[in-house]
């Protein structure tokens, strides 16, 4: 298992640097990182010094998904749970279990980071797949690199898309549709054009641009700043985003009981090899570079 934290904190100026710390399986979100995440986002609150909270990643990707492989998978863990008020997961079974545990650290926690009253920066690289996703559209917008690329190939497990399901908010309808219904990674750059992401820097750069634009945002009144997110969250909510994402819980969990029926598990039968193994299919626009040229590999 990897040592140290699985999450790690430092503030630079007015700026507090929350990076995932497990590279040695991709920053797979386990449990014990949810908390550690939601730990380090609630210090950030309470230090007024801090003005911006950028999100990262340590090591050669920000986030390939879920953990459902390493040995440092804990879904039968107990943990003080945060988001939401049901009973504990641990001791149940089925679609009881797994509910239970998916509103408080899947859903109820993105939830809850999204509306933390400071702004909060996905600072993004490498792979953000699945429930990395659900990471970066917990926060307010996202810079990434020119290497990183974008999934959510959870569709091969009969599933709809990950828990937090903000898809058609943050990219369109139509483009949402391709995304699941390919599972084909896009590019930063395709991303971009989606909206999904504001902007592709180098990836020498990634760090230096997320800053210079923390540091800007910081210079507002962090009043202000609290006001605008909430406005603009509320306006997301009005347009159906959160009763769509209550809908579509639904069926992701009627996806997992359907597996549960029909195959070997809840995951349709797939596991983390077999998932990464899916998800190397690249979209048509993957790794074409500005002057129309593919790089190979």
């Amino acid at each position: 298992m990897n040592d140290g934290p699985v999450v790690t904190y430092e503030r630079l100026g007015n700026v507090a640097v929350v990076r995932l710390n497990r590279p040695k399986y991709r920053n797979a979100q386990n449990s014990a990182m949810t908390y550690a995440i939601d730990a380090a986002f609630t210090r950030a609150v309470d230090d007024d010094q801090v003005k911006v909270i950028v999100l990262g990643g340590n090591g050669p990707h920000f986030c390939a998904g879920h953990d459902i492989g390493t040995p440092g998978r804990d879904a039968d863990r107990t943990f003080d749970r945060k988001a939401v008020i049901w009973w504990d997961h641990a001791d149940k079974q089925g679609g009881d279990q797994r509910f239970a545990r998916e509103s408080e650290v899947y859903l109820g926690m993105c939830r809850r980071w999204r509306e933390i009253p400071k702004p909060m920066i996905a600072m993004v690289h490498g792979a953000c797949v699945a429930g990395g996703l659900m990471l970066a559209w917990s926060c307010d917008f996202a810079i990434a690199s020119d290497d990183a690329f974008f999934s959510d190939p959870v569709v091969r497990m009969g599933i709809p898309g990950v828990e937090y399901f903000a898809h058609p908010w943050v990219m369109n309808p139509r483009a949402a549709k391709e995304f699941l219904f390919t599972g084909d990674r896009i590019t930063a750059r395709r991303a971009h054009e989606l909206g999904m992401v504001n902007h592709v820097v180098p990836r020498p750069r990634l760090l230096e641009t997320t800053l210079e634009i923390a540091e800007r945002i910081g210079a507002m009144p962090r009043f202000g700043l609290a006001l605008a997110k909430k406005a603009v969250n509320q306006a997301e909510d009005m347009q159906g985003m959160r009763a769509g994402m209550d809908s579509v819980f639904g069926l992701h969990h009627f996806a997992h009981a359907h597996n549960a029926e029909v195959s070997a598990d809840a995951l349709g039968g797939m596991d983390a090899r077999g998932m990464a193994r899916s998800d190397a299919r690249p979209a048509p626009d993957a790794g074409r570079r500005e002057d129309g040229q593919r790089d190979e590999g």
